[in-house]
Parts: C-alpha cells; sequence; structure tokens
C-alpha cells in the first residue's frame, strides 16, 4: 500500500509563467510529502504505507512539422526551444526555482513557436526519497543502523540504472506509446548530478555560473581567487559575491549579509574537484573548477555540470604536441582525442 502525496491532474497553459508557477505548485506540494513522511519516519512512527510523491510533468501535442516563427522573417531560428515533428513531447522537472529561467524560456519559446498549449500536471515518475533533502538536512545520521536498512520499504530510493544519457547521446528508443522526450535530462537524472555536484565540488549547484572553467593546474585557481577576492574589495563591480569550497561567501563591498552565508564553512580538506564562483546576478558570472588529473575525472565532472545547462565551458590546461611554429600565447584547439583510456567506449562508437 501506498502513502501518496496529492494527486494534481493536468492543466492546460499558454501562459509561460503561469505553466511555471502550477510546476511550482506541483513540486513543493511533493517534495513537502516527502519531508513529513521523512520526519516521522526519522522519530520512530510506522507510516501508513510506502511513502511516494512524483516529479511534475510538462507536455506538448503538436501536429505539424512547421514552426510558427519560421513565417516571421524578425525572429532567429534557434537550436532550442521547439521539436522536430508532430507528435507528443513530454518530461518531468524538478527544482524549479534553481531552473526558474531556463524553464520560462523554454517555455515561452515552445509556446511561441508551435502555438500549442502547454500541459502540467502530476507525473508517475517518483521522486527518491534522498532528492528531497533541503541543503544542510542530514537525517539519515540520527537513524540507527537498522531503521536505516529499512528505508527501501519506506521510500523510493535513486535507481542508477534508469539514470542514464541515452537521451543526451541519441541512442534512447521510445517505447510504442510512449511520449517522446521533450528534454535531455529526466528529473532524476538531473537531481542524481545536483547531489553529485555537491560531493565533488564542495559546493552547492545554487551557484554555479553560465560560463565554466575546467583546468588541472592549481596556479590557475590561484590566480582565480585572488582576481575573485579583489573583486569584491571593489565596490563598483560588476560581480556581486564569490564563493569558494564549503559555500564560504564573500560579498561584494557595499552589500549586506544574507542568511545563507552563516552556513558556510571552509573544509578542512578540499574536495575531489573543488569549484570557485564569481557571480552575477543574472547567472553569467564565471566558475571555475579544478578537475584534478585523469579523463575519468574530466568526464564525471562534465557530465554532472551539463544538466544545469550552461552557456559555455572550456578547459583551460598545458598543450602538448606543439609545433615549432607555435609560440607562447598562440591559441591551440585540440582535435584529436587518444582513446586508449578507454573513458569514453560506452559513449562514443571505438571508430571515433
Amino acid at each position: 500500500m501506498f502513502y501518496l502525496a496529492p494527486f494534481i491532474a493536468p492543466a492546460r497553459f499558454t501562459d509561460p509563467a503561469a505553466a511555471l508557477a502550477q510546476v511550482q505548485l506541483i513540486y513543493d506540494q511533493q517534495i513537502t510529502h516527502l519531508r513529513d513522511a521523512m520526519q516521522r519516519y526519522v522519530a520512530g512512527e510506522t507510516l501508513p504505507g510506502h511513502a511516494r510523491a512524483c516529479y511534475p510533468f510538462v507536455r506538448i501535442h503538436t501536429h505539424t512539422v512547421a514552426r510558427a516563427t519560421l513565417e516571421e522573417p524578425d525572429i532567429e531560428p534557434l537550436s532550442y526551444g521547439f521539436v522536430t515533428g508532430p507528435g507528443r513531447y513530454e518530461t518531468t522537472l524538478t527544482r524549479p526555482d534553481l531552473y526558474r529561467h531556463y524553464y520560462l524560456e523554454q517555455f515561452r519559446l515552445l509556446l511561441q513557436n508551435h502555438d500549442v498549449a502547454l500541459e502540467v500536471g502530476t507525473s508517475t515518475q517518483p521522486i527518491p526519497i534522498h532528492f528531497s533533502f533541503a541543503e544542510n538536512d542530514h537525517i539519515e545520521g540520527s537513524m540507527t543502523p537498522a531503521r536505516r536498512s529499512l528505508m527501501r520499504d519506506a521510500f523510493d530510493l535513486p535507481d542508477l540504472a534508469a539514470m542514464d544519457d541515452g537521451i543526451a547521446n541519441g541512442t534512447y528508443e521510445v517505447r510504442p506509446g510512449d511520449a517522446m522526450p521533450l528534454s535531455l535530462f529526466t528529473a532524476a537524472r538531473v537531481d542524481y548530478s545536483l547531489q553529485r555536484l555537491r560531493h565533488y565540488t564542495g559546493t552547492s549547484p545554487d551557484w554555479f555560473q553560465n560560463f565554466v572553467l575546467f583546468t588541472n593546474y592549481q596556479f590557475y585557481i590561484d590566480e582565480f581567487v585572488r582576481l575573485g577576492r579583489a573583486a569584491m574589495a571593489n565596490a563598483d563591480s560588476e560581480y556581486i559575491c564569490f564563493v569558494e569550497p564549503g559555500n564560504v561567501i564573500t560579498r561584494r563591498q557595499g552589500l549586506s549579509a544574507e542568511d545563507v552565508d552563516s552556513a558556510g564553512f571552509a573544509p578542512p580538506r578540499l574536495p575531489q574537484m573543488p569549484a570557485y564562483h564569481l557571480m552575477r546576478a543574472d547567472r553569467s558570472g564565471i566558475t571555475m573548477v579544478n578537475i584534478g588529473v585523469g579523463p575519468a575525472n574530466a568526464k564525471n565532472i562534465t557530465d554532472h555540470i551539463a544538466v544545469l545547462r550552461p552557456h559555455a565551458w572550456i578547459m583551460l590546461g598545458h598543450c602538448a604536441g606543439l609545433r615549432n611554429s607555435q609560440q607562447l600565447g598562440d591559441y591551440v584547439l585540440a582535435h584529436g582525442y587518444v582513446r586508449e583510456d578507454h573513458v569514453l567506449d560506452e559513449e562514443l562508437p571505438l571508430w571515433v
């Protein structure tokens, strides 16, 4: 028997803000149900059934390959915000607070490009209990080992086998009768990466910016930290705060501290791939991540940051295989990849 969160039936929207508000309403309701159930479980109560809550979804139906905006010469075609052909498309959604601007833009473009309503409702995809915890919640540590071992009976746990990148890699096959994917990542896949980003980088995913630098050299990080702290000392800087591992926040001179600032503390040792964020109010600042050594780290962190839908990322390193004609300061783009590390064997055919 299931102990279910209230179900909200699908509703149709032609206003992106109203659609997002419905997504937020459903998500908040479902997460509250899980958190309340978890608090009761930790307190030793017997739940009335297997506690379950589900992600919100968004769906569109199209009946033509034509796009409305193609007939409007003043609107430039985009590489996103539309579907490629007629059919039913849908996806589950998570963290509308974090993805507010991204969802609004996608909703607006879908409505503009296809002139059809958005359907928003409660999906049948369960939310794993670990993905419902708030930023600084550490609930499991307060339970006995026996109580923790019974969590699978009381809640849905993450199913890592279902969190693959088939959609993004173009290998996902739609089963007969199922909707086609409306996004590259499902809500559970996104939540999984948001959790891993906290672990690997030592910072909350909320701080990540739309422009990301990767490096495997600490001296780049040292210089970025110096620049970030210097920007915070400048009251006229376009950046509003600088965030370091442990969610240690330095606000720009002249800005008041916020409640979240007191929750940060420098870790006793750096995480595996520490991240630093030089933030702007519109998220168009710069995030820099020290990925350490090895292609496995590089694939791991990019797989997780990809769900944040950054505008661009680039790797800063030391180039190998330079020609005699190249000089210090030349900009070099790598165009080859040695496959002997086998890191991408499951993602790219071996002949590539």
